[in-house]
């Protein structure tokens, strides 16, 4: 069991953090201010996020994350894929659990919540995602 958390917290586990970061703060930074300041709804602002994300994710972890040289189609379609279904169950999952516990805030506090709790659930799936399906040795 120790060396399978040792494998799975390697280097490559570290250089995704550090993308992940880089991404999140992009990201994020477009999700709040579509939400907050263009006053656009929840799907298209937590969407925004990952449209601008997940287009610093691609290159970011299959250049530097993975340092993956394969060039095909099918390998962005399962980026894509992992990205969407990700994304689906995340958000999915995260705004009716947080209205739930949260059901007498206001509807910007529990948007704004299920928007953080959402991509808290994502980094884990999309991890996941792209370690043992996209970006596979």
């Amino acid at each position: 069991m120790k060396d399978k958390i040792k494998n799975i917290l390697d280097i490559t586990f570290w250089k995704f953090v550090l993308v992940g970061i880089v991404n999140t703060l992009v990201g994020t930074a477009v999700m709040f201010a579509a939400y907050n300041v263009l006053h656009l709804s929840y799907w298209i602002s937590s969407a925004s996020n990952y449209v601008v994300g997940s287009i610093v994710s691609y290159f970011l972890n299959k250049y530097f994350t993975f340092q993956n040289k394969e060039k095909s189609w099918k390998q962005l379609v399962k980026f894509a894929l992992n990205i969407t279904v990700c994304y689906l169950v995340a958000y999915g999952l995260a705004k009716p659990l947080v209205s739930w516990f949260l059901h007498g805030q206001s509807k910007s506090v529990q948007d704004n919540l299920s928007m953080l709790v959402g991509l808290g659930a994502f980094v884990v799936f999309n991890y996941v995602g792209q370690r043992v399906i996209v970006f596979r040795k």
